[in-house]
């Protein structure tokens, strides 16, 4: 006769953590770097935590929260400092969107979803406020400053997306490649801007794109006012 098994107490079971926002994000965290961005949905992060997804709600909203939430969580890697990029203010924020532009080139999935996603945490708020801090510092005026800062993180965003999806999507190196066939194969008679302006308009390396940009914006901040509305 088999011997009954003796049943396991309630209270000798070693209780599960109490869920938490931080844990929950930091476990999207751990998944997006191991599985990508599509995999960080609430019903895989609920079987990781072993709990049901309604539990999560609680804590994040949606999944597009938790995407921005993924993101904040990533700036804390950018390198406020500036250091690497000298003793001005214009190199030291160069340096500062170079590396939250790295942040988001290294994954590709995220640098997309940060074109729509709004963080609203610390590691966000200490960004702006190292942006507003350098830029101010050029002299230009208070609105020009706060207005500044939305186009050197959209444009930075956007560069991230699409050069990370350059580095990892083969298609996109094939679409590039028609594009610039396209081009070069333009009849003279039909687009003669374009051919006048070839090969500069397809020309150049990656980085000495990324520095003009950044300077023509920051040039386009610091000496264009914004518009006065009048009442």
């Amino acid at each position: 006769m088999t011997a009954r098994r003796e049943p396991i107490s309630r209270r000798e079971r070693p209780a599960k953590p109490a869920l938490s926002r931080r844990w929950i994000v930091d476990t999207a965290v751990r998944i997006m770097r191991a599985e990508g961005l599509g995999k960080v949905t609430m019903r895989r992060l609920a079987q990781e935590l072993d709990t049901g997804p309604a539990s999560l709600y609680v804590y994040v909203a949606n999944t597009a929260e938790l995407h921005a939430a993924v993101l904040d969580s990533l700036l804390g890697e950018v390198d406020l400092t500036g250091r690497d990029g000298g003793e001005g203010w214009r190199e030291q924020l160069r340096a500062v969107m170079t590396s939250y532009t790295g942040v988001l080139f290294e994954h590709p999935q995220l640098a997309r979803a940060a074109l729509v996603a709004r963080p609203s945490g610390e590691n966000y708020l200490r960004l702006v406020e190292r942006i507003l801090d350098l830029l101010s510092q050029s002299g230009a005026g208070r609105e020009q400053v706060a207005w500044g800062v939305d186009k050197l993180l959209q444009s930075a965003t956007a560069t991230a997306a699409e050069q990370s999806t350059r580095e990892h999507d083969p298609a996109f190196e094939d679409d590039w490649d028609a594009t610039v066939r396209a081009l070069h194969a333009v009849d003279a008679a039909t687009h003669p801007a374009i051919t006048a302006h070839m090969p500069a308009l397809v020309g150049g390396s990656v980085s000495d794109r990324l520095r003009w940009s950044f300077d023509v914006l920051v040039n386009g901040i610091v000496h264009t006012p914004v518009p006065v509305v009048e009442d």
